[in-house]
């Protein structure tokens, strides 16, 4: 069996969820599949980091003692730490990055790694709030802010916080295959390994919540009644305003236009079923208000870049043996 050494970068002011999410999922690997990884975490001079939580990690060593031989996986969680980076750090990742297999980085790690001039060319995402910063500041990167993880290459980066978790099991199902990164999903208590090219946010999240009653109580609505008709003028009707007030009324409120909203719910309670029922696929189209397959699958295309069938295929855990 070939053993992979995943090695962790610590800094003072790291996001704690970066580091120990990911670890977790590589140590779940190894557990699963003994002599798989060897994990190893490392600060600038070995001394201890303090979280931007105030939690203190205890790295296994400096990253003088850390670069050879190199490591399969460099993994660079983000943080606060990252808006001030010690230009040493910076120093060794240009130096040490490009002998690593693999280059990982989780929410604002990709500011380091783009410090470093590791990213240059390359399409990564980030956490939502630093994605015009790290494109203004590094033009030579191409920032696609909307996946919860993008992989180019021998680099794979992720969105905020726990979008770390989902890159961290395809990197184990590329490197074990799908039963042990389910395994480990299992585990954690991660019901499915996301799509990386799913939104970083829901459509609850990604609109604003409109500020007035009847535009919220149609927000709340469309989310549970996706079946129903969700018309412009469906929707007006319920909020007692024209269908023109309405439909500019609910794209001040929340950001976005009433049929957009709409498609979004629909493909998240589409995915949701696909996920976590046995139902088929002309029936979950029928309760998410698409009425065909087909219609179905043109919006999972769109929005997922995949059709139902394979959805399901990649992302529903297998059952747990009896």
């Amino acid at each position: 069996m070939r053993q992979r050494t995943v090695l962790v970068l610590l800094f003072d002011g790291v996001q704690s969820l970066d580091v120990t999410g990911p670890v977790e999922v590589f140590a779940g690997a190894g557990n699963a599949v003994p002599g798989s990884y060897r994990i190893r975490t490392a600060s600038l001079d070995g001394a201890p980091v303090r979280t931007s939580s105030g939690l203190t990690l205890v790295p296994d060593g400096s990253l003088a003692d850390a670069g050879d031989p190199a490591p399969h996986t460099l993994l660079v969680p983000g943080g606060a730490g990252t808006r001030d980076l010690d230009p040493l750090l910076v120093e060794w990742l240009r130096a040490h990055g490009p002998r690593a297999t693999r280059l990982v980085s989780v929410c604002t790690g990709a500011i380091a790694l783009a410090a470093a001039g590791l990213l240059d060319g390359r399409r990564v995402t980030t956490h939502w709030a630093y994605c015009a910063t790290l494109a203004r500041d590094h033009p030579a990167v191409e920032v696609d802010p909307d996946p919860i993880y993008v992989r180019d290459g021998r680099v794979s980066t992720s969105a905020g916080v726990t979008s770390g978790i989902d890159l961290a099991l395809a990197l184990v199902e590329e490197d074990l295959g799908r039963d042990t990164a389910l395994t480990v999903a299992r585990h954690l208590v991660v019901f499915l390994r996301r799509p990386g090219n799913q939104a970083q946010f829901s459509a609850q999240l990604a609109a604003q919540t409109a500020r007035r009653e009847p535009l919220r109580e149609v927000q709340q609505w469309i989310t549970e009644h996706p079946a129903d008709d969700l018309s412009v003028g469906a929707l007006a009707a319920r909020a007692a305003l024209s269908p023109r007030h309405f439909a500019r009324a609910f794209e001040a409120e929340t950001g976005t236009t009433p049929g957009r909203y709409v498609d979004r719910v629909r493909v998240e309670h589409a995915r949701r079923l696909l996920e976590d029922t046995a139902d088929g696929v002309e029936e979950i189209s029928r309760a998410s208000g698409y009425g065909t397959p087909e219609a179905m699958r043109r919006a999972f295309v769109k929005a997922l870049g995949t059709a139902p069938a394979e959805y399901r295929r990649r992302f529903r855990p297998a059952p747990a043996p009896r």
